[in-house]
């Protein structure tokens, strides 16, 4: 451990499993106390337990503007502040724009777009009370389908592509009014996370493996820590000139 995030206190949605529950791991490994939240209690609970005393859990539905209160106001009294805000949770659909319908458009939304929104707006007011010693970041994940579009993808890409520009005005947000809170979308492609599962179970592991990985330049699907140590850096001092960009974290894809 090398204490990159020291006196850090994060909250990551998503958390019970995939990219989230990577990166609840590897922040704590690096010093932060880390708030697992997600809808998924008990996978949840098992997440932030195996992170002993730097854990907690809080059930949260990221679409529901009361639980993101409540969230919020327990990371506090547990851990005393908020610096970190992780906006991991998210679902995928594919379906093309006439497929889609409007039940399933307004879903993808609420959960992949409404729910970061939510978090920025929440998240920043408590962010910035605590900010005076250490620097705070709020991190979106958006996806490599927030800047390039698929045929079936419509919701996703509309969804991914608002978390990209929301997250620019969120910094530019908080530069202008003085706060010392950082603001960044993160852009991956395919990872070898849970949000594959539907490839998964179609075709079988390997084939699935084979199938996405050849879209990949680098030939391969990514690993979660792949992106959750560029997740550490952002959340950490090291990225503290770092407002209003894109990592994008996608084997090539979009150098095509």
């Amino acid at each position: 451990m090398t204490d990159r995030l020291a006196g850090k206190v994060a909250l990551i949605t998503g958390g019970a499993s995939g990219l989230g529950a990577n990166a609840a791991a590897l922040m704590a490994q690096e010093g932060a106390k880390v708030v697992v939240a997600d809808i998924a209690a008990d996978r949840g609970k098992a997440v932030a337990d195996k992170l002993g005393s730097a854990g907690h859990f809080v059930k949260l539905d990221v679409t529901s503007e009361d639980d993101w209160k409540a969230a919020i106001q327990e990371t506090v009294d547990k851990y005393g502040a908020l610096h970190v805000l992780l906006n991991s949770a998210g679902i995928g659909l594919g379906k093309t724009v006439e497929d889609i319908t409007l039940e399933e458009w307004r879903r993808v939304h609420a959960i992949d777009l409404d729910g970061v929104f939510l978090g920025c707006k929440h998240g920043v007011a408590e962010i910035k009370k605590h900010t005076h010693k250490l620097g705070g970041s709020v991190i979106n994940i958006s996806s490599i389908s927030g800047i390039i579009a698929g045929a079936n993808m419509a919701a996703y890409n509309s969804a991914k592509a608002g978390v990209r520009l929301l997250s620019k005005s969120v910094a530019l947000h908080c530069a202008k009014s003085g706060y010392n809170i950082r603001c960044n979308s993160v852009h991956p492609t395919f990872i070898d996370t849970p949000i594959l599962d539907r490839y998964r179970d179609r075709f079988g592991n390997e084939v699935m493996q084979q199938k996405l990985g050849r879209q990949v330049p680098i030939g391969r699907l990514g690993r979660p820590e792949e992106v959750g140590w560029a997740l550490v850096f952002l959340a950490s001092d090291e990225s503290s000139f770092m407002t209003g960009s894109e990592v994008v974290i996608d084997g090539g894809i979009s150098a095509m």
